[in-house]
């Protein structure tokens, strides 16, 4: 089994909101994305998808998205970003995964996943810039805190009875107010971020 991670996706199959108005890396990039998944990923294989999945911004907007996820290969765990603006609660997201048959998505908040060699920890994270409003951000990037805790407390549950690593997906990148003080108190070595639309991280 390998474990892959993906961020990103930015789908839109039930909106009109293309990503190739941003240049032509992003035309037919929705086909590559799905080419370039079967013919790495297995059936048995985990893909971690940190955040930004869907334009879409009801659940019926989303669920073309996520059905084009739910069809590829593996196992996807996926976590809010700061554009999902379809999630509201972990429920109402697993109770209508359930409805349409989306059985092959599972999704990572404030809870954690054994994914086979590791437990999985996350939460979506927040930058200091996302807004005018500086001391809204300060009270999402608090928040985000206390989430990154609660599941990571949940990590160390589940690591009691198998001592596997923890490792963390958040949306953004950890380097902003003290979220890498988080992860070194938990003693996380390895953290998957998206956000900045750069390489994705394998680990097998």
């Amino acid at each position: 089994m390998s474990i892959y991670a993906i961020s990103d996706l930015h789908l839109s199959f039930g909106v009109d909101k293309p990503m190739d108005i941003f240049g032509k890396t992003w035309q037919d990039y929705e086909k590559r994305i799905e080419s370039n998944w079967k013919e790495k990923v297995k059936e048995n294989d985990i893909v971690i998808i940190p955040g930004d999945i869907s334009w879409g911004m009801t659940l019926n907007e989303a669920l073309p998205d996520f059905k084009y996820i739910n069809d590829l290969p593996g196992k996807k765990i996926i976590l809010r970003g700061n554009h999902d603006y379809y999630f509201s609660t972990k429920t109402k997201l697993e109770n209508f995964f359930k409805q349409n048959n989306l059985d092959t998505i599972y999704i990572l908040h404030n809870n954690a996943i054994d994914i086979g060699k590791y437990i999985l920890c996350g939460t979506r994270g927040w930058g200091n810039t996302e807004g005018t409003d500086k001391a809204l951000d300060k009270k999402i990037i608090e928040r985000e805190k206390i989430r990154l805790k609660l599941s990571l407390d949940e990590g160390k549950k589940l690591q009691e009875q198998n001592n596997k690593d923890i490792i963390v997906a958040m949306h953004f990148p950890p380097f902003i107010s003290n979220y890498q003080e988080i992860l070194k108190e938990y003693n996380v070595k390895k953290c998957i971020y998206g956000h900045l639309h750069r390489i994705w991280t394998i680990y097998d």
